[in-house]
């Protein structure tokens, strides 16, 4: 299956969000803030990105837009999970390169289902 990397500040989100998908059968590694995600997105290349937006020491959209500035990370899908929904959000989030905005909460087969659609339509 797919080699995921997340990014959630929130320890019971993030653990959640892990479970589901090793659960589904990928490779799931987790960081807590978008700094980490960047560093670990380098060392990885992973299949897909999740990412929360509103984090510590760098935003998802920092991360995000770093992530695209990147040759080896720009064709990379992230995926913005958050429960801010307003259309500005949003449009930011896909504007800084994201792929998709989930809005949290999301119902775990939604989850999968939707990681599943993504890498499909990447070829992975």
């Amino acid at each position: 299956m797919a080699r995921i990397l997340i990014a959630e500040d929130e320890p019971d989100i993030r653990e959640l969000v892990a479970f589901t998908l090793r659960f589904a059968g990928h490779e799931v590694v987790a960081t807590s803030n978008g700094e980490e995600a960047l560093q670990k997105a380098s060392e990885l290349v992973p299949d897909i990105i999740l990412m929360d937006v509103r984090m510590p020491r760098m935003t998802g959209y920092d991360a995000c837009r770093a992530m695209k500035a990147d040759p080896m990370l720009k064709d990379i899908p992230v995926v913005f999970l958050s429960a801010k929904g307003q259309d500005a959000e949003i449009q930011t989030g896909l504007d800084a390169g994201a792929e998709e905005y989930l809005l949290k909460p999301f119902a775990p087969d939604q989850l999968t289902e939707r990681v599943k659609a993504i890498l499909g339509k990447f070829g992975k």
